[in-house]
């Protein structure tokens, strides 16, 4: 049944509009029209009380949730528990992420996405393999005993998913130009993390297809005055992407601001890295065979060392507007507009405009999540 979303706040592509109207039917938006307009009057009106009605947010590296984490039990429940848990903080797509394990656990990753994804799980967009072709000397969490550099077997069993994007995490000085060539070639997305590229290796590596890094800042080598390396390197390279988590733990607030500065509009986006605390009820997990706390508002080894994150996407929006300063229009497009153009969904996701999927968060000024619709479905 067509209905209309009405009194909202509307996050259109000129900002934020008190006096639009959203006709959705079924699974899609079918226009976005003024509030008087005769279509709206035939559709069955939800009033959401004045309240943002935003794109749904799109997060690309989601390692669990619900107490789950995807690598302990890689299956289509673990996924739906996964989705049903960052659901509730209005992520409406998401990759569940797989960190460096065998090859038959990538395997058994991937086919599960395929059958979430056969099974309509709401929210699965594809999967993110981060590693095993990483650097040890940037191992942060990930099982270094894991890593290896890629065969042909590997590259193809990496762009094996039969439906949904595939997003590969790899430091691109442990793997060769023509395995690089093959992955992007086969439609994977490529992205540089954990890594001890320097400049001159990544800015090679963004030539050769690689078409951003993961956490920006985190796990790779960092920016000095004589060595800019993979993170200056990522802020140069003016068509890069970068994800960050914006959680006030992994990187301060004014280097994320700085690195907002530096790239283009609309090249930087939020990502949670979440652990399974996140919708959950447990502050202890197991991760690469480390015991895992989660300690105010951090999740951290025995050691002290971050590994993932408490965050969730709501969050991850609100501290880009309260501790980086950027407006919520701004802010909501780094966790809708921005992930989806990064994982080549631009054309379907990320907008609230014709034709592009009915997913939708509504939140009000005290950053509640009230509603999250995906594929036309409310919650």
């Amino acid at each position: 049944m067509a209905v209309v979303l009405v009194n909202a706040r509307v996050l259109a592509d000129d900002g934020l509009r008190d006096d639009l109207a959203v006709l959705v039917d079924g699974a899609r938006i079918t226009d976005v029209v003024a509030r008087d307009d005769p279509r709206a009057a035939s559709a069955s009106a939800l009033d959401l009380q004045g309240r943002y009605l935003l794109p749904g947010f799109i997060d690309c590296q989601v390692n669990g949730g619900g107490d789950v984490l995807f690598n302990d039990a890689p299956g289509v429940d673990t996924i739906r528990r996964i989705g049903a848990a960052h659901r509730r903080y209005g992520t409406t797509g998401f990759l569940p992420t797989l960190i460096s394990d065998s090859r038959e656990t990538m395997a058994a990753a991937i086919d599960a996405v395929d059958a979430a994804i056969a099974q309509g799980v709401p929210g699965v967009l594809g999967i993110h393999l981060e590693g095993p072709y990483l650097a040890p000397q940037r191992k942060g969490a990930h099982d270094a005993a894991k890593f290896h550099s890629p065969e042909a077997a590997d590259v193809a069993l990496a762009a094996s998913l039969r439906g949904g994007v595939t997003l590969l995490t790899l430091a691109p000085e442990q793997v060769s130009d023509a395995a690089l060539q093959d992955l992007v070639a086969r439609g994977v997305i490529v992205a540089a993390g954990h890594t001890a590229a320097s400049y001159d290796q990544l800015m090679h590596a963004f030539d050769l297809g690689v078409r951003g890094v993961t956490h920006l800042f985190n796990a790779m080598t960092p920016l000095t005055g004589r060595e800019p390396g993979a993170v200056g390197a990522a802020l140069d390279h003016r068509d890069s992407w970068c994800g960050i988590i914006a959680d006030g733990h992994h990187v301060h607030p004014a280097s994320l601001r700085t690195a907002i500065r530096a790239k283009p509009r609309g090249r930087i986006f939020l990502v949670t890295d979440a652990m399974p605390p996140v919708g959950g009820i447990h502050g202890e997990y197991t991760l690469a065979g480390q015991r895992v706390l989660l300690r105010d508002g951090q999740c951290v080894n025995e050691q002290g060392a971050l590994a993932g994150s408490a965050l969730d996407m709501v969050s991850a929006v609100r501290h880009t507007v309260e501790q980086l300063g950027l407006p919520l229009e701004e802010a909501a497009r780094m966790a809708s507009t921005w992930p989806a153009e990064f994982l080549g969904l631009g054309s379907s996701h990320g907008r609230i405009a014709a034709g592009y999927a009915a997913d939708f968060v509504v939140i009000d000024e005290a950053w509640t999540v009230h509603e999250t619709w995906i594929a036309g479905r409310r919650d």
